[in-house]
């Protein structure tokens, strides 16, 4: 038996000594030849008990586990994981012993860029050998394309997310302990995916790359490393990671829980840094991931998301620079801005107490003051979408233009 948490808690609610009936009714679901749409079942709707919930959400992600062993796993033994025409390579060394709760998962971005697929294949073969870590899976993906923006572009967003969903099925990987990484033009994705994937790393370090017009203030979740030559003068990748350090300092300086960060710009080095930046690795292993924070900043990039942490939109409304910015205390959520029309907001009971009414504050305005229930519907909605137990929603919550709260 794998020794993960959430398999040991699928031996406690899911054995002969716990059940009920929507949880009988879901495990006949799922037997079921020829089951339907889980929200058009009654049971789906029904009010669930905290445990229940837990139960629930047990035996929904082993279903989902499937789901990815079946559709991923050919792709997995093959070693190249593919979103739509794009095809990513990849290979992975395993490190020290897997630990009680799961292991680590060190996603790293070769460099090379706009050249020759044999100059970036030889990249890839270099970026295996950069790094290790005590613990963990050291991941290193071979880019789908060969050009300069080779980790910027959206299929790399679909492809990662795979990479993090089929490790903790094939590796046991937990998902609250998965980093992101990369040196030169690695570094430069580094800077992109950070930010706008920021739900998904416990924490980054960028080693050697340009930033572009990259936004930070989502990273105020994620601990942040930025390594960098002295001389390394090509592009002003120097001067800008030192002007985008000093701006992690003022985000911290206005918001001290959050921006956790280093910059260190290497004394007297180029764009070689002759393994200074090694230590990333063991500064980023001392972070997990939270995936319920206080506080959340959402801010749009050019490659569209629509769900960040316990927050999610309709895709379409997913435009570059649209902003949410969420904070909540116990049971009390305040908004203090939101450019979208339709924002939904996930709770479970590692967030709320569902004995009290969830408050909603807009703008200083009380828009909400209700209690939630627990639903197999939802549960099932955000297992389906994310495949991440850690972000399980058992209620939901719709606020609709600032104004008003659907349920």
């Amino acid at each position: 038996m794998k020794k993960c948490f959430f398999c040991l808690l699928a031996v406690l609610f899911t054995g002969t000594g716990f059940a009920t009936e929507p949880i009988e009714l879901l495990k006949t679901w799922f037997t079921s030849p020829q089951k339907g749409c889980i929200s058009h079942e009654k049971f789906a709707h029904e009010s669930l008990s905290k445990e229940e919930a837990l139960s629930a959400s047990v035996l929904i992600y082993q279903y989902v586990q499937q789901e990815i062993k079946a559709l991923w796993e050919p792709e997995w033994t093959d070693k190249k994981l593919t979103a739509g025409k794009y095809a990513m390579p990849f290979d992975y060394k395993l490190f020290g012993e897997e630990p009680a709760d799961g292991r680590s998962l060190y996603i790293s971005m070769h460099g090379g860029g706009g050249a020759p697929a044999a100059v970036n294949d030889q990249q890839w073969k270099n970026q295996m050998r950069l790094y290790s870590p005590k613990e963990g899976v050291y991941f290193v993906p071979r880019s789908a394309v060969n050009e300069w923006n080779m980790w910027s572009q959206p299929h790399v967003d679909s492809i990662f997310d795979k990479i993090i969903q089929i490790s903790m099925v094939e590796l046991n990987v937990n998902p609250n302990k998965v980093y992101v990484m990369g040196y030169s033009a690695g570094g430069d994705g580094v800077w992109r995916l950070a930010p706008r994937m920021a739900d998904r790393w416990a924490a980054s370090s960028m080693m050697a790359g340009h930033p572009g017009d990259v936004s930070l203030v989502n990273l105020r979740n994620t601990p942040f490393m930025i390594w960098m030559g002295e001389k390394d003068s090509a592009y002003d990748r120097n001067l800008l990671a030192a002007k985008l350090g000093k701006r992690m300092d003022e985000l911290q300086q206005v918001d001290p829980q959050g921006y956790i960060h280093e910059t260190h710009i290497v004394e007297g080095k180029g764009h070689w840094m002759d393994h200074a930046d090694t230590i990333a690795v063991t500064w980023m292993a001392q972070y997990v991931r939270n995936p319920y924070p206080a506080k959340v900043v959402w801010r749009q990039d050019d490659t569209p998301h629509d769900s960040f942490y316990w927050l999610s939109i309709p895709v379409e409304e997913a435009k570059r620079g649209k902003t949410a910015v969420i904070e909540r205390f116990n049971n009390t959520f305040t908004i203090s801005q939101n450019d979208y029309q339709t924002l939904t907001v996930g709770v479970n009971d590692e967030m709320i107490d569902f004995n009290e009414p969830v408050k909603i504050i807009v703008n200083g305005r009380v828009i909400f003051n209700e209690k939630l229930t627990r639903k197999i519907k939802n549960i099932f909605e955000s297992l389906e979408h994310r495949k991440d137990p850690s972000l399980v929603f058992s209620a939901y919550l719709t606020v609709i233009g600032n104004e008003r709260v659907s349920l």
